[in-house]
């Protein structure tokens, strides 16, 4: 089953239609026929969030704004905190170096390689 795509303006229309307050989502659902939830998703995506007195931000703005801040996060965590990868994630795992696998520098020095059997 495809998706419907509907324009940023129908969108519009539709916010701007439940928001006077004389529509409600099984009207406009009826009317239009959009799902229930999907009226609300657009309705959560464009009322917009207070930020400060003076500024405003829309909720899909703010998500992206959260997404990015955990990145961020993330990335000092990394370089700030001595963090280790995962075994899965190391460079010298056995599963990278097809049929050698390197051993840990800190486990042997002056033995690199060994066969895996």
């Amino acid at each position: 089953m495809a998706k419907k795509q509907y324009t940023p303006e129908f969108k519009q229309q539709i916010v701007d239609l439940y928001q006077t307050g004389n529509y409600s989502y099984s009207q406009l659902q009826s009317e239009y026929d959009v799902p229930q939830s999907t009226i609300a998703k657009w309705f959560k995506d464009t009322t917009p969030i207070a930020i400060s007195e003076t500024e405003t931000i829309s909720y899909k703005d703010y998500k992206s704004l959260q997404k990015e801040n955990q990145r961020l996060r993330m990335e000092n965590e990394i370089l700030h905190q001595g963090w280790t990868a995962p075994k899965k994630l190391r460079p010298y795992s056995r599963k990278l170096h097809r049929g050698y696998g390197v051993l840990y520098p800190e486990a042997s020095e002056g033995v690199s390689h060994f066969p895996i059997m």
